[in-house]
């Protein structure tokens, strides 16, 4: 077996022992309201920090580029409620059209 595979069965492992921690740990109590909100929060936050480390990180070095104005564009039409097609195609089209001019 690869090392690869290797990481790939241990990380899902851990993963599987962590999601089973909670209900050992609580024996069938309720979360606090508090706690509940950090959790109903983690999920978004991870996602935000996975896009946001694919689109300004290259290595160690913050890039802008023409994405930037894609998802500038983006965020704005989902502020405004826009529909979700709507949005996609104007962010690529801010994005093409920063790379055009940019060069």
């Amino acid at each position: 077996m690869s090392g690869l595979w290797l990481a790939v069965l241990l990380v899902g492992a851990v993963s599987m022992a962590l999601k089973a921690t909670g209900p050992v740990l609580l024996g069938g109590e309720e979360l606090p309201a508090a706690m509940q909100r950090v959790v109903t929060l983690m999920a978004p936050t991870l996602l935000a920090a996975l896009i946001a480390t694919q689109m300004f990180g290259h290595g160690k070095a913050l890039v802008l580029d023409a994405r930037v104005a894609g998802l500038l564009v983006g965020a704005f039409g989902i502020w405004r409620k826009w529909p979700t097609l709507l949005v996609v195609v104007l962010g690529a089209a801010a994005t093409a059209l920063t790379r055009l001019a940019i060069g």
